[in-house]
């Protein structure tokens, strides 16, 4: 492995295949990449920036082993994984059984092979680069080797609300890159050529409760070790269920654990009170609490956001994300644990009672018609949901056809393959049109993330509420903190979807599967908690706060340029009060492809050579 150059702020990699056609390639990467890891043959195969700890390298004879993450592989472990491999597909056992979340990427007689994670979390791209096919963990990266145009109708995909439509959720922006689904790995033969190989697929739901919860405490608990063990000091939020339960698991292990809460400008919201009683009950814990009037409110420094990411993402909260991060990092801490991943993964679909009205109907009829009286579902919705039995490739052409309907009741049952997202009324009919195409195009033999509707759909929120956890664990690597979301991790999100859904779910308990994993982790006083507080109170204060900001992004809006959007009608909707009919979300995902244009045509343009090269 070599370095040359000083570290830029950026973390990525790019994985070449083991050919000549690949030269071209590597002479493009060359004068970015500060790394470089050669294949066996001798011939440049990874290049890129990533942090010293991240990476562990092995190898033997003419295989290559390397992990690329948050993990505690060793050297040695992957030396001796080398030695016996045959092919890269003999890595599935190590790829089934690493605790944490990284990249894997192997070199194996000339065949290449690169893994993400099964949310998606550990993302993996590929792009052809002359003769030969390159894979990233960055869709920006590959468009920057290949020259790659922006694709308007992929672009125009991030105005939905929500962007919950696997295969198109993780769709790269750029023309001529692709996204490797959550569950495969991309195989490079020894001609440069690519496919995708499906190595996972989620665990038939059949533990019981008493089987289940001990194994997500070990995957948990697993997990977070990865994030803990030998370090003097560690940071988590504490704040929920989800963040209580990790940063309990910390304070079992690490010698001291800085606990952050942020206070709500909501009355109602109890985060600090449950977060004082459990950080009292735990060694080791220090408590800090960041007031409300220090946290920012929605679309705070909206019109200051000149680095681009990797894509459009949560512009609208983008300062309020790090809060944590920041005041953990200035109190020495530079590993962060949040409870990201939580909500999709432990408070389970309700489109299990799908499946579960038709495997075991007197289970179903009692969890339904609880949900229905706690959601007050309409009784005749209920029932066409569940006599809906077409195949997910038709549930999602149809969703092409209610794209500028109004948004669907607040009562809506959630028994369908997904939710039906709505574009947002100030997009443009060709617009409208474009989104609508390739929701079909996409739609035809489009295969479900699993057989079973309920585990699809948590799949699907995971894979799309990762990239927001993807974004934080960025920005907080820019200020030198280490961001770590377990939920996240393969190894918890199988053990969780492992267990049955009738055990799962329920309308009498708040997240029932988690409180049963952390009996004697958790305090008792903190276990057992029913109540989520949201900061949803900061949103009509942070649109009218910062509205000027909002005004002023609609002058000369570049997603008006692209023909995307009706600017005047947008700024209409910015300079009154939102109608919550709308919705806030659907104006996050404009603004937040509005300032990522923005920052990518500053970076661009105001940037000197030596300023672009260092963005990578």
């Amino acid at each position: 492995m070599t370095r040359t150059s000083t570290e830029p702020a950026r973390t990525w990699f790019a994985v070449l295949p083991d050919c000549p056609s690949a030269a071209p390639a590597a002479t493009a990467l060359r004068d970015l990449a500060p790394e470089r890891i050669d294949h066996p043959s001798g011939r440049p195969w990874i290049f890129g920036h990533w942090p010293r700890h991240a990476l562990a390298l092995g190898g033997a004879g003419r295989s290559r082993v390397a992990l690329l993450g948050q993990h505690t592989v060793t050297p040695r472990e992957l030396s001796h994984a080398a030695a016996r491999l045959q092919s890269p597909f003999a890595l599935d056992g190590l790829a089934r059984s690493t605790p944490g979340s990284a990249h894997l990427i192997a070199s194996v007689d000339g065949v290449v092979r690169v893994q993400g994670s099964i949310t998606s979390m550990r993302r993996l791209c590929h792009a052809r680069v002359g003769e030969v096919t390159v894979a990233a963990d960055r869709a920006d990266v590959l468009a920057r080797l290949t020259g790659a145009p922006l694709d308007e109708s992929r672009l125009a995909l991030r105005l939905l609300e929500p962007l919950i439509l696997p295969p198109l959720t993780r769709t790269p922006v750029w023309r001529g890159v692709t996204d490797v689904p959550g569950g495969s790995w991309l195989l490079l033969d020894p001609a440069g050529r690519p496919r995708h190989v499906r190595w996972w697929t989620p665990p038939q739901p059949v533990l019981p409760m008493t089987e289940g919860a001990p194994a997500l405490r070990d995957a948990l608990g697993a997990a977070v070790a990865v994030r803990t063990d030998g370090r003097a000091a560690v940071s988590c939020d504490l704040g929920g269920l989800d963040s209580t339960a990790v940063c309990s698991l910390a304070a079992h292990r690490a010698p001291r654990v800085i606990a952050c809460t942020v206070a709500l400008r909501d009355a109602r919201g109890d985060d600090v009170l449950w977060a004082a009683r459990t950080s009292a009950a735990l060694d080791a814990v220090e408590h800090q609490v960041i007031a409300a009037e220090d946290v920012p409110l929605f679309y705070a420094g909206v019109r200051r956001l000149d680095d681009p990411l990797e894509e459009p993402t949560s512009s609208g909260e983008r300062e309020r994300g790090l809060v944590t991060v920041r005041r953990a990092a200035a109190l020495g801490s530079r590993t962060h644990l949040t409870g990201m991943g939580g909500d999709e993964l432990l408070y389970g679909s309700l489109a299990h009672l799908h499946t579960l009205a038709r495997t075991r109907p007197a289970s179903a009829a009692r969890l339904i018609r609880g949900f229905a009286a706690k959601y007050r579902w309409p009784r005749a919705a209920v029932l066409r949901q569940l006599a809906d039995s077409r195949p997910y490739g038709a549930w999602l052409a149809s969703v092409a056809d209610h794209l500028t309907e109004p948004p669907t009741p607040l009562n809506e049952p959630l028994l369908a393959w997904g939710f039906t997202p709505r574009l947002p009324p100030w997009t443009t009919p060709d617009a409208v049109t474009a989104v609508r195409d390739l929701v079909r195009r996409v739609a035809r033999g489009a295969p479900p993330l699993a057989e079973r509707r309920g585990q699809h759909r948590e799949l699907a929120a995971m894979q799309a509420v990762s990239r927001v956890a993807a974004e934080v664990e960025e920005l907080g690597a820019r200020i030198g903190v280490t961001v770590a979301s377990p939920y996240y991790d393969d190894r918890v999100v199988e053990a969780a979807l492992a267990v049955r859904p009738e055990d799962r779910i329920s309308p009498w308990r708040y997240k029932p599967l988690i409180v049963e994993a952390m009996r004697g982790v958790v305090p008792e006083e903190s276990r057992t908690r029913q109540t989520k507080a949201t900061a949803d109170c900061d949103e009509a204060p942070g649109l009218r706060r910062h509205r000027a900001e909002l005004l002023a992004l609609w002058e000369d809006s570049r997603l008006a340029r692209l023909g995307l959007i009706d600017a005047g009608a947008v700024r209409e909707v910015c300079a009154r009060p939102l109608d919550p009919r709308l919705g806030m979300d659907v104006l996050y995902q404009t603004v937040a492809c509005e300032t990522w244009l923005r920052a990518l045509e500053r970076h661009f343009t105001g940037a000197s050579d030596q300023q672009e090269e260092s963005w990578l």
